[in-house]
């Protein structure tokens, strides 16, 4: 007979696995993969390109309209670095909380799907439930779309609400800003510092795009907000660029200089429009580059596109987690999630997880056992107003 673990016990498991981004997280879809076979659910796997990653999605119930997806990642982000006052991969309880990598963002939530879906099983539920489990979230929701679109493709009925359990407080989050980030290469030309006029310094020249977005940071918020754009913190669009690396020796232009520049676009806002405006600035400063020597340029590549999340005039998903959890209030959120993807693809979809996200990517992560607790009760409802 199959065991049956309770749902901090399916997070113990989880958080044991260290699928940080740039490790494989395969022994933690084969731990998923083999549970839930031993409780009769079939699931299937969407791999990356590379075979060292997956993704996981799963049926429970008859197959008929009006699904509920629940969804979330596996990955997390590094430790390194951080002074942790415990082993990150062992869920540690004190002082009313459960210390961890991933107990809030968000193998807490992972935990609670996967326990509904065997729950789902043994009731028998009349409405259908799915998982979807995947990868990448962390460094750029590269795993979700291959994911939702074999879902789709699969010709396992579509889910009429899909509920991201990005954590939330269990409050119900229905817009979030756009991500759009791109790899930049500053290609310069070396010469002694002391002939600057003869070089091109990629680091210098890069200073230049990098200052843009403190332009580009200043001119949206002296901008009035649109209606759409008020409940975000802060409500416009930023650009921004958190490391940077280049250059050979202190007394010779930088040859090289690479960065990632990113955008977090409000929803009254297009992902096409600030592309534009990024090629047009990159067009300017590389003609400078060009005109003291011909050689040099900017090369920029895609390094992630995260749509936002809209929210849904009369959305299924919304009015159902209004319903069991009780919250009414307007909450819209500044960082990216999967949420938006799934919309994309035409689901319903909404947020809704335990936790704080203050806490996530933090040294001693947490989640408060209330929180864990509160996001049992919400599976518990899921699960009655399913069956």
């Amino acid at each position: 007979m199959a065991t049956t673990l309770d749902a901090k016990t399916l997070m113990d498991r989880l958080i044991a696995f260290p699928t940080v981004s740039r490790e494989s997280n395969l022994d933690l879809i084969d731990f998923v993969e083999s549970y839930l076979a031993d409780h009769d659910i079939p699931s299937t796997r969407v791999p990356d390109p590379t075979g060292q990653k997956a993704a996981l999605y799963a049926h429970v119930g008859p197959q008929v309209d009006g699904a509920v997806v629940l969804s979330g990642h596996t990955d997390v982000v590094p430790v390194d670095g951080q002074a942790w006052d415990s082993d990150p991969f062992t869920v540690i309880e004190n002082d009313g909380k459960y210390f961890g990598r991933g107990t809030c963002d968000m193998k807490g939530f992972d935990a609670l799907a996967i326990w509904a879906m065997v729950e789902a099983k043994k009731r028998g539920v009349t409405r259908p439930l799915q998982l979807a489990l995947s990868y990448d979230e962390e460094v750029g929701c590269t795993g979700a779309p291959p994911m939702i679109d074999a879902m789709v493709a699969s010709g396992m009925p579509k889910a009429s609400a899909a509920v991201i359990g990005e954590p939330s407080m269990m409050k119900v989050v229905t817009g979030h800003k756009g991500g759009l980030g791109f790899a930049v290469h500053m290609r310069g030309f070396e010469v002694h510092s002391s002939l600057i006029h003869e070089g091109v310094s990629a680091i210098m020249f890069g200073a230049k795009l990098i200052d843009w977005c403190n332009d580009v940071n200043a001119e949206n918020a002296a901008k009035t907000p649109t209606e759409l754009d008020t409940g975000f913190v802060p409500q416009y669009t930023t650009a921004h660029v958190g490391m940077v690396s280049g250059g050979t020796a202190h007394n010779i232009t930088a040859k090289d200089c690479d960065f990632v520049l990113t955008f977090r676009i409000v929803p009254g806002e297009t992902i096409a429009y600030w592309t534009d405006r990024f090629e047009a600035k990159v067009a300017e400063i590389q003609a400078e580059m060009q005109a003291i020597h011909p050689e040099t340029g900017i090369d920029i590549s895609p390094a992630f596109l995260v749509p936002g999340l809209k929210p849904e005039v009369e959305g299924a998903a919304e009015e159902l987690v209004r319903q069991l959890t009780g919250d009414n209030g307007v909450n819209v959120v500044s960082y990216g999630t999967e949420a938006g993807q799934f919309q994309e693809r035409g689901y319903s979809a909404v947020i809704c997880g335990p936790g704080d996200i203050a806490q996530a990517h933090q040294p001693n992560e947490f989640i408060t056992i209330e929180q864990f607790q509160a996001g049992q009760v919400f599976m518990e409802r899921l699960l009655d107003t399913l069956s």
